[in-house]
């Protein structure tokens, strides 16, 4: 059982871990209760914890996952504070946890979330994320793969271009052979013209005998 696995559904409290997919649904496992039930998703949104990501002021988005390890570090409080209804409390903590965080993005509802679903997380003994980010480091080697054989395709793009230029080069020699044409055609109603000059001095040479 791995982090990976691990889902939050829509409408429903706590964490559930997928244990298989159908056409209309997932099957899963509740990780408070081990209660095992059918989720229908015309009724409820599956999402992988893996997926999730929190709203900050910087550049990028933290991971949940990297918001779990930097409670890790010291997670009494968090602890302590599942389960009461100090909105000001959460906030202060989240922000001594995670300071970049969007406070107009992320809502303490959203901090309760977290919280509570680290508190899950570390009773299921599922706060090891090592394999996550083995898989993480995976897919940035599988982009890079991608983008490498894009490029590939466009070398390949370019020399098909350039055959195909090579090949029609040839064809540069068809209006010489137009010209050719027009020429002959040209020097042909001439020699053709040459006989009736002929034709015309004998009769006028006719006129003069009589």
């Amino acid at each position: 059982m791995e982090y990976r696995h691990v889902v939050a559904v829509t409408g429903l409290s706590g964490l559930f871990v997928l244990v298989s997919t159908k056409n209309d649904g997932a099957i899963v496992r509740s990780l408070v209760d081990n209660s095992i039930k059918f989720i229908s998703s015309r009724l409820h949104q599956i999402t992988p914890l893996e997926s999730i990501e929190i709203y900050t002021t910087e550049d990028k988005n933290v991971r949940l996952h990297e918001v779990f390890e930097l409670i890790k570090n010291d997670d009494a409080e968090v602890l302590a504070l599942n389960g009461k209804k100090d909105d000001k409390a959460f906030r202060a903590l989240f922000g001594k946890i995670l300071p970049s965080f969007d406070t107009q993005r992320v809502y303490t509802s959203d901090i309760k979330k977290v919280f509570k679903w680290y508190d899950i997380l570390k009773k299921a003994d599922m706060l090891n994320f090592e394999s996550l980010k083995q898989a993480i480091a995976a897919q940035s080697v599988d982009v890079g793969e991608v983008v490498l054989d894009k490029n590939e395709d466009e070398v390949a793009s370019a020399a098909a271009v350039t055959t195909e230029e090579t090949t029609e080069a040839p064809k540069k020699k068809a209006p010489a052979k137009k010209k050719a044409a027009a020429k002959a055609a040209e020097e042909a109603p001439a020699k053709e013209a040459a006989p009736k000059k002929k034709t015309a001095a004998k009769k006028t040479a006719k006129k003069k005998e009589d």
